[in-house]
């Protein structure tokens, strides 16, 4: 059996803050931009990756069997950048930090040697998701 991955979803409050981070900031690609009843989902991707993507997504869709007060969590957790994450890969840890340092990302934690084997550095996007990027060795 063969399984890859091919999409994983991240929310965003701002939709076009979320686009030009992810385009602009870490250059992934635009694959899809779909509005629909006043809500966006956008999916980017690593160039040359073109089987791996985020979907950029509203948090909270009318019909989607969500509480108000489940609604209500998810936007607090989102502002506190505690709901969701996703973990990058690079072969240059130091370059990419300071690309992103530069574009005025919030910085989570400097590159560091993990005691458990890895070096990477942490940031928030726009949405609060978190970003850990670990160095490729």
């Amino acid at each position: 059996m063969e399984i890859s991955i091919h999409q994983t979803f991240l929310p965003h409050d701002d939709p076009d803050a979320s686009l030009a981070f992810y385009r602009d900031v870490l250059g992934f690609e635009v694959r899809n931009d779909v509005g629909y009843a006043g809500m966006r989902w956008i999916t980017v991707g690593p160039a040359g990756q073109p089987g791996t993507s985020i979907v950029l997504e509203p948090p909270v869709v009318d019909g989607c069997g969500i509480t108000e007060d489940e609604s209500r969590m998810i936007s607090e957790m989102m502002a506190k950048g505690t709901y969701a994450g996703i973990n990058l890969a690079t072969p240059d840890l130091d370059e990419t930090f300071a690309k992103l340092e530069s574009s005025g990302a919030e910085v989570v934690q400097e590159p560091t040697e993990q005691p458990y084997g890895v070096r990477d550095c942490a940031f928030r996007d726009p949405a609060g998701n978190l970003l850990r990027i670990q160095e490729q060795r």
